[in-house]
């Protein structure tokens, strides 16, 4: 997979792209139904399926506080090359990204590569003041040259719900990892910085992310997921306290990974 650092490193190599637009907040089973969409829709313009992401939530420009990460950076790109993404683009998300027009941003697209579309849910939109809708951007392709569609997808829904982040960050705050991880399709992890300590490690993280109540879990302790490495590690018990993770045992890495696989202990 390609992974671009921006908009503006996008160059014609790239390929005809088809392009889906999201935060891939968790890369949550909604997300992995879109991608497998977006993948299928890709292979039937005969282009290469792209999405377009940000280097921060949204939120934190937004409205000023970003929510904490249900999945770490590096994974997020690792998972999007697994489900078959070709191209990924990580944008910078700021003020002047905000107030940009979604004609404007479809330009930068388009200024560097050829588009074949775009792949959206009916509520979906981008831009300054979500004025890229899948109507607005349907027009906008039926008069560019070459002309580019838009494919309109259902959400994907749980018993009559769309999934959505929100929720699964409320699921693991109130210490609920078995709901979280049907939503997510799998265990919810963290990956910290390990500060080995004489009666394991203790783990911390740069930014904030989404923990369980304070208390004791039966987690999985490995490396973070890189260039499509499945996920090995050993089990064992780990210690929620505050904004930090303590496991016992020796690590042999500076970032490690967390997965929450049960309940509580004694809980």
């Amino acid at each position: 997979m390609d992974v671009v650092e921006g908009l503006a490193q996008l160059h014609a190599s790239h390929g005809r792209l088809f392009v889906v637009v999201g935060v891939f907040d968790g890369l949550h089973r909604g997300h992995a139904y879109l991608l497998r969409r977006l993948v299928a829709e890709a292979a039937r313009r005969g282009a290469r399926p792209a999405v377009i992401t940000f280097d921060a939530h949204p939120d934190e420009i937004l409205t000023g506080s970003a929510p904490p990460l249900l999945i770490d950076p590096q994974e997020r790109v690792t998972r999007l090359a697994r489900a078959g993404v070709a191209v990924t683009i990580v944008q910078h998300f700021d003020r002047a990204l905000r107030e940009t027009p979604y004609d404007a941003f479809v330009a930068m697209l388009t200024d560097r590569t050829e588009l074949a579309g775009f792949l959206m849910t009916p509520d979906a939109a981008f831009g300054y003041q979500r004025g890229g809708t899948p109507e607005s951007l349907a027009a906008l392709g039926a008069t560019a040259d070459p002309p580019w569609d838009v494919a309109i997808v259902p959400p994907f829904v749980i018993d009559g719900r769309p999934v959505r982040s929100t929720e699964i960050r409320e699921a693991i705050a109130r210490g609920d990892l078995g709901g979280a991880a049907t939503l997510l399709g799998r265990a919810h992890a963290v990956v910290g910085d390990a500060d080995e300590r004489r009666e394991g490690m203790r783990l911390t993280f740069p930014m904030p992310v989404a923990l369980p109540p304070d208390g004791d879990y039966a987690v999985r302790v490995g490396s973070p997921l890189r260039d499509g490495s499945p996920s090995r590690g050993r089990s064992t018990v780990g210690t929620v306290e505050g904004a930090t993770v303590r496991v016992s045992g020796a690590v042999r890495s500076d970032r490690v990974r967390v997965a929450f696989v049960g309940t509580a202990v004694g809980g």
